[in-house]
C-alpha cells in the first residue's frame, strides 16, 4: 500500500500527493520542485546547487551534488506540501491505496462534497 495525501482549497480540484521517495526530485531536482509550483524549494535547491559548483573542487562538488540530490527525492512530496499550504491548500485527508486512481477514488467516497469540483464553471452534476 502506498500512503497519499489529498490537499483541497475552495474552487480548486483536490491536489494528491504520494509519500515517500520521489524519483523525479532525485533526477531533475530543482526542475521537478518549478514543475510543482515549489518555488521556494527550488530557488534553494538551485542556489544551492550553484554555489556547490561555485565554491568546492570538482570532486568535493560531485559527492556533495550526489548527496543533494538523494536529499531532494527524500524530501521533494514534503517541499511539494509545504509549498501547497503557503498556496492556501489545507490537507484533507491521508488515504492508503495502491494507485493514485484508487487514492482519488477513496477521496471521494469518503468527500462526496469534492466531486463537483471536477466540473467546469457552469456545469451541473
Amino acid at each position: 500500500m502506498i500512503f497519499w495525501t489529498a490537499h483541497t482549497r475552495p474552487s480548486s480540484t483536490p491536489v494528491l500527493v504520494r509519500e515517500g521517495f520521489s524519483w523525479g526530485a532525485f533526477f531533475f531536482g530543482p526542475l521537478w520542485l518549478v514543475a510543482h509550483r515549489a518555488w521556494i524549494p527550488a530557488g534553494f535547491a538551485l542556489a544551492g546547487g550553484i554555489l556547490v559548483v561555485i565554491l568546492l573542487p570538482l570532486s568535493v562538488a560531485a559527492a556533495t551534488m550526489s548527496a543533494l540530490a538523494i536529499v531532494l527525492g527524500l524530501s521533494g512530496q514534503d517541499c511539494r506540501r509545504w509549498s501547497m499550504d503557503h498556496r492556501g491548500f489545507t490537507l484533507t485527508q491521508v488515504i492508503a491505496a495502491r494507485s493514485e486512481p484508487e487514492a482519488l477514488s477513496v477521496l471521494l467516497t469518503r468527500r462526496p462534497d469534492l466531486v463537483g469540483s471536477f466540473l467546469p464553471p457552469g456545469a451541473t452534476g
